[in-house]
């Protein structure tokens, strides 16, 4: 490339979740594939490390965000602004700006910058799915408005097919998966060996969406034949922890809490257990894949039945089924074991964005 791009990602902070350990991984992507990498947040808090890869900027809007402004979509005008005076200042018209998550998408909705684009990274119907039960007409006038502004690039089909069957005809909707660093991976999984002895697992924020009360009352009516331990925090872990004590399972079930490195835990265990309600593109079954872990999950919306063999799939809140399941990957794992695509490396995937929006090499 005689050009180098210039890509820019917001999004509202680098705290820990998939959703931005997502942006990291493309970030990774374009800089392999020699672009000028930007990362820009709205809030200072993160708990990944920073690569030193990437330039990274702060447009911190707590300060006046919460305080002026009566209306939110006055205070997303006002943070577009900012936005826009701090780009083109101090980093100049990027080729190419991709939004990601709800609170950054609301802002970009009024940018006046060039070459924006939505990075939609959950199923739009289950997100807002209270929202849509109390006020529909409402929800769907909103963001219909915002999404018809720019590109949506969604990270999986039935993110997709949810966001055009719930929103309708916008202009422009298609899918690019997100990317993983197999490389990576393996090198973070070799850091250190847990001493857990044999072990299932389940990765992901305590939060409705990941269903730990459908994990662990199916845990509890499995054989218990290996321990359960939980990678992750969340507002409901207190919640989690008192079903835990209702379910008699403290001796079985134990908790790892948050760590930027949990690759050599799925590495070791002897499978990875998922029991979403919904998700976007989770994440963590081609992490485990891609370290050789098998994986049953739930077969929600949206993306694990992209991956996954039929075999590997339960319904979703179905407690006897994936009670089931879990027997059957504690007697035999290797049976569940899929092989990790390459198409979702970094590069490759930082490669579609560049075809699709003709960047560089690809104009």
């Amino acid at each position: 490339m005689t050009h180098k791009p210039k890509i820019l990602l917001a999004i509202r902070s680098l705290s820990g979740r998939g959703g931005e350990r997502s942006v990291l991984t493309l970030a990774q992507g374009f800089y392999e594939i020699g672009c000028d990498v930007h990362i820009l947040c709205f809030h200072s808090n993160h708990d990944y490390d920073l690569n030193p890869n990437f330039t990274y900027h702060l447009v911190d809007i707590k300060q006046w965000y919460y305080k002026f402004l009566v209306t939110s979509s006055l205070r997303y005008k006002f943070a577009a602004k900012q936005f826009d005076q701090y780009v083109l200042q101090h980093i100049g018209q990027p080729d190419l700006i991709l939004s990601n998550l709800i609170q950054s998408n609301r802002i970009l909705a009024y940018s006046k910058l060039d070459n924006i684009a939505y990075v939609i990274r959950n199923t739009f119907s289950k997100e807002n799915e209270n929202a849509l039960k109390k006020k529909p007409e409402k929800v769907l006038k909103r963001y219909r408005e915002i999404y018809k502004k720019h590109p949506c690039i969604c990270v999986s089909h039935g993110v997709e097919d949810d966001l055009k069957k719930t929103l309708g005809n916008l202009p422009e909707v298609t899918t690019i998966y997100n990317a993983f660093d197999q490389d990576y991976m393996q090198k973070q999984a070799n850091a250190f060996q847990p001493d857990l002895g044999d072990y299932l697992l389940h990765v992901g924020a305590f939060c409705y969406a990941k269903a730990h009360d459908v994990l662990l009352k199916a845990y509890a009516k499995s054989s218990q034949q290996l321990p359960l331990y939980l990678l992750g925090k969340g507002e409901l872990e207190n919640e989690i922890k008192q079903l835990i004590d209702t379910l008699k399972l403290n001796n079985q079930v134990h908790f790892l809490g948050f760590n930027k490195n949990p690759y050599p835990f799925i590495k070791y265990s002897k499978a990875l257990v998922l029991s979403s309600r919904y998700e976007g593109f989770v994440r963590v079954v081609p992490e485990a894949l891609a370290l050789g872990t098998p994986v049953i999950s739930t077969d929600c919306p949206s993306g694990p039945n992209e991956v996954l063999a039929p075999k590997n799939l339960v319904a979703v809140d179905d407690i006897d089924a994936l009670a089931e399941k879990m027997n059957q990957v504690m007697r035999n794992p290797s049976e569940f074991h899929v092989e990790f695509n390459s198409q979702f490396l970094p590069p490759n995937i930082a490669k579609l964005y560049l075809e699709y929006f003709k960047i560089g090499q690809f104009k």
